[in-house]
């Protein structure tokens, strides 16, 4: 049987929502299927990440036809506290990170987690 834990949004992960334009339902789509996940920075935490794919409509003889293209990753770091899990940081990296390599922070969010602002 599958336990869903209490999902709870820090506001640092509530003011990167805004800034890079990300809904939770894309971040809960993102935490339940990931494609990639990863160790985060902090101990303890997990790093998930979906690639981000736009769709792009080329009109070929008069027939539309979508083409998928790929425009970098979405990640989500998260930490998980008895029934709770915590929602720490989202954001957007506009290339296609190596699986297995350091996950790409910006450093604004690297500053605010480790609290060098």
């Amino acid at each position: 049987m599958l336990k869903y834990k209490k999902i709870y949004w820090t506001e640092h992960s509530k003011i990167k929502m805004r800034q890079y334009g990300l809904s939770r339902s894309k971040l809960l789509s993102i935490i339940y299927r990931p494609e990639r996940k990863e160790r985060g920075i902090v101990g303890g935490t997990i790093a998930v990440m979906m690639t981000n794919k736009k769709y792009s409509f080329s009109k070929i003889r008069d027939l539309v036809k979508p083409q998928k293209l790929q425009v970098g990753e979405i990640w989500l770091m998260y930490k998980d506290v008895k029934n709770l899990r915590k929602i720490i940081s989202a954001w957007r990296y506009p290339g296609i990170s190596k699986p297995g390599e350091s996950i790409p922070i910006p450093d604004d969010i690297k500053r605010e987690i480790f609290g060098e602002i």
